[in-house]
């Protein structure tokens, strides 16, 4: 029978949650990296052994960490994540130019195939690629050097590349999303990029045709179609079927269509969550209620998801990097919340059980599916 490793980055260290295919009883393990901010921790889709962590301080930066069995030990990898020639300026919240500076590592995406090949998205918004498990990092210097790099500048959570999608039918295609720049493509394994930011749509910009500015929370494709993304951004759920080159929004009947989180059911590329979220200033579910909100036609029409979800007084958030999918039948969805819970549902959203519910606010939760 198959088992379901979680993986979740807290504000406090990382944990790893573990139970049979029946997902009905869990096992924590944990803090690892007690104390440390763990932005991410996602396990190779090629090494089922193969884990990496982005551990960060504001004392001590940014740490590597590398596991080559499934978590039980782990070491310390490289950490020199140098922005390729002259950094150069970008644009700060008050219009003013600042320089590029290396803060934390937000994302990590390993290879589908190579488990020593692993991308991290960085703050200052950057793309950086290791070819040897982590040892080294290179920056794909031709996302930054975009013509349009220089107007980039921060969301609240600061200039972060917080997503990383790779088209696992092309390897030259990757798309990536940025707070608060926008959504970008590459066609050609990293080496030129292109905004597909047409049809967004912010009330701080007021060119409806701005190539960049966005506040892009989420991306999440199925990889049965590439070409079909979805989009959590600040305000709006959106939808693109042209591999981003437009895309038309799909909130449709959600109580807000603010939010961070967003994922895809595995077997079902039209079924889409999301947890929206009162506002932009009030982080936490609309009356209190938490509740995850399920389209099985790819948008538009939407259906409350509560059974086993506290549904009254309740004030947490759900942040962009905190949903995840198994690959299980029936698919197992998971979330994670800044109140330390961690949510799993073995039947595709219908029924709720918190796993854990005293860690730290949850950053990160991703899944592996084992043999």
């Amino acid at each position: 029978m198959s088992s379901v490793r979680i993986l979740a980055g807290t504000r406090k260290g990382a944990f790893i949650l573990g139970a049979d295919g029946t997902r009905r009883n869990w096992n924590i393990r944990g803090p690892l990296f007690g104390g440390w901010e763990v932005y991410h921790v996602k396990g190779s889709p090629a090494d089922p052994d193969r884990i990496y962590a982005s551990q960060s301080s504001g004392w001590f930066g940014q740490i590597m960490q590398r596991s080559d069995d499934g978590g039980a030990t782990w070491k310390a990898v490289g950490k020199d994540f140098a922005y390729e020639g002259d950094p150069g300026t970008h644009q700060h919240y008050d219009g003013s130019q600042r320089p590029w500076e290396f803060r934390r590592v937000w994302h990590l995406e390993p290879s589908l195939s190579d488990p020593d090949a692993v991308l991290a998205g960085v703050e200052d918004a950057a793309l950086f690629r290791s070819a040897d498990g982590g040892m080294t990092w290179t920056e794909l210097a031709g996302l930054r050097r975009h013509s349009s790099a220089p107007q980039w500048s921060p969301g609240a959570g600061g200039l972060c590349l917080h997503t990383i999608l790779s088209d696992p039918g092309n390897p030259q295609r990757m798309y990536v999303a940025i707070s608060a720049a926008g959504a970008f493509r590459t066609d050609d394994g990293g080496v030129t990029w292109k905004p597909i930011n047409r049809g967004l749509r912010s009330g701080y910009i007021p060119d409806p045709e701005a190539e960049v500015g966005h506040c892009v929370h989420r991306i999440a494709m199925h990889p049965a179609r590439p070409e079909v993304l979805f989009m959590q951004k600040h305000w709006d759920v959106m939808r693109s079927d042209d591999a981003g080159d437009s895309w038309r929004e799909i909130s449709g009947n959600l109580p807000s269509d603010f939010g961070f989180a967003l994922c895809v059911h595995a077997h079902e590329p039209e079924t889409v969550y999301v947890v929206p979220i009162q506002s932009d200033s009030e982080h936490y579910p609309p009356g209190g209620q938490l509740r995850v909100w399920r389209s099985r036609c790819g948008g538009g029409e939407w259906e409350p998801l509560s059974e086993g979800l506290p549904q009254r007084d309740c004030y947490v958030n759900v942040l962009r990097g905190a949903m995840a999918a198994d690959s299980l039948d029936p698919c197992g969805i998971y979330f994670g919340t800044t109140g330390g819970q961690i949510y799993a549902s073995a039947d595709s959203g219908e029924h709720w059980t918190a796993i854990a519910s005293h860690l730290p606010p949850v950053l990160s939760v991703e899944v592996q599916t084992l043999p």
